[in-house]
């Protein structure tokens, strides 16, 4: 019975020492994507981030062996919190047309908003990282890659509920749509123009309209 006792005040404390440690990753993983958001991925170093933190070299170290490590821990937080402001609140949200326009205003109201201090990671992250090969540069990919799909099934589902023409080219749909939140990013980090969030939702409207049934124009106009 003692030993019993023993067993599980032992697994206890490693639940909690697991849990604490969790905890100060997250904390860690969090200000990095913060300063890369900013500053680039290449410019994160163990070096940069434990006077950022005021935690030991070695300290970070043991969370993470390498740059590359805490280069993919730090897209992966960013992809997470990607997940929770865009995502997660749809997640239940009847296919087709509206759930589209609902992906789109959260992923504009997610830049203007700036839940990362630099803007878009992922459009940072893609700029900085298009032309050097590698393990972050095929993660960055991945993940990007994944949202445009994300975009594309959304049109196709609209289409097969008749909202959308069925002759509209998806490709070329997704590719305006991804480029209006972009160019809104762009235009509002670069040159502080705040009405870049209006222009990308009026865009997208009228971009929208273009390929639109009668079906899909009462989406629209609800």
């Amino acid at each position: 019975m003692d030993s019993t006792r023993q067993t599980n005040s032992n697994a206890s404390k490693t639940n909690k020492l697991y849990e604490r440690g969790e905890r100060t990753r997250r904390g860690i993983l969090e200000t990095s994507v913060d300063i890369a958001s900013a500053e680039g991925l290449e410019g994160l170093t163990i070096g940069r981030l434990a006077k950022d933190l005021g935690m030991s070299k070695s300290g970070l170290f043991a969370h993470f062996g390498s740059k590359e490590d805490l280069q993919i821990a730090t897209i992966n937080i960013a992809r997470e919190i990607f997940v929770e402001e865009i995502v997660l609140p749809i997640i239940d949200m009847e296919g087709g047309l509206k759930k589209l326009l609902a992906m789109l205003e959260n992923w504009i109201s997610y830049v203007e908003r700036n839940v990362f201090r630099g803007g878009c990671f992922f459009f940072a992250a893609s700029a900085e990282m298009d032309d050097r090969p590698g393990k972050v540069r095929d993660f960055v990919a991945e993940l990007t890659n994944a949202w445009v799909i994300a975009l594309e099934d959304e049109i196709k589902q609209a289409i097969s509920l008749g909202e959308i023409d069925k002759s509209t080219d998806v490709d070329l749909l997704v590719f305006q749509l991804h480029g209006f939140v972009q160019e809104a990013n762009w235009f509002y980090r670069l040159h502080e123009r705040p009405e870049a969030f209006d222009y990308a939702r009026k865009s997208i409207q009228q971009v929208l309209k273009i390929y639109s049934t009668k079906k899909g124009m009462e989406v629209l106009e609800s």
